[in-house]
């Protein structure tokens, strides 16, 4: 910890605000009034136990870092190397902020999920916690996860509304199968066209047969669901599909000189 008063320390946090993740600076919190509690200590304490307590050697990538509450996590558990990125400078500059306050070495870029293939890097923790839902691509994105940037470990994370349960499923149906559909727990992916909670940017909420089904076909294997909304994931080495990369206009129309 730095050899920062408590109130200087709560006076730039305040000026770094608002702040969705609730991070303890030193007994100084930087959400105090959040809606949800001390968010995300209570949903980190409800999945904590399914990652490696020991990350000594290993290298994370924290994709929509927010305020930085699990990439401090993370170097808590003795990461050789964590590296954190999210597309909002408000964000980033808030987790540089708490990794300075609670003295951990981390690395920060601004980077969108679509291009992690900059990176040219797979690390061995991938986490994407509460993103997925923000995307207007939510399965491109984890096409791009998969194919770019996962080595081991892949935990994601989504805000879900609906049932619960899951239900067995067939590969396939005859054009004329209505029923199946209307099962609670039949995947479902609901499109959010205006806003949801005051935030625009919540484009979609799954349900939780969803999540999994759209990991699964993002070419994941589920190791484990330990908290309603997080999935722990590796990588299908049986598949063979890869992500579609649209191509970018090019200056002077098709056909131009390359």
């Amino acid at each position: 910890m730095t050899g920062l008063a408590p109130d200087e320390i709560r006076r730039r946090a305040a000026a770094l605000g608002p702040w969705f993740h609730n991070i303890d600076l030193g007994g100084v919190v930087t959400a105090p009034e959040h809606f949800l509690g001390d968010y995300p200590m209570v949903k980190w304490r409800r999945f904590a136990h399914a990652l490696p307590a020991d990350l000594s050697g290993r290298t994370v990538l924290d994709i929509g870092c927010n305020g930085g509450f699990y990439s401090i996590e993370m170097k808590r558990r003795g990461a050789a190397r964590v590296l954190a990125i999210d597309i909002d400078d408000d964000y980033l500059r808030q987790a540089r902020f708490a990794a300075g306050m609670v003295g951990l070495d981390i690395e920060f870029a601004q980077l969108s999920v679509y291009d992690v293939a900059a990176l040219a890097e797979r690390f061995d923790v991938v986490l994407f916690l509460g993103v997925l839902y923000h995307l207007r691509h939510p399965l491109l994105a984890l096409d791009l996860i998969r194919d770019n940037v996962v080595g081991d470990l892949f935990v994601c994370q989504s805000m879900q509304r609906g049932d619960p349960a899951a239900v067995p499923l067939a590969d396939d149906y005859p054009f004329g199968e209505k029923a199946v559909f209307e099962q609670p727990g039949f995947p479902r992916l609901l499109f959010i066209e205006n806003c949801y909670a005051g935030d625009d940017t919540n484009w979609w909420i799954p349900n939780r047969a969803c999540t999994a089904a759209m990991l699964r076909s993002a070419g994941f294997v589920i190791a484990g669901n330990p908290e309603e909304e997080v999935f722990i994931c590796r990588p299908d080495p049986a598949a063979n599909h890869r992500a579609v990369y649209p191509a970018r206009p090019r200056q002077h129309g098709y056909g131009a000189a390359r």
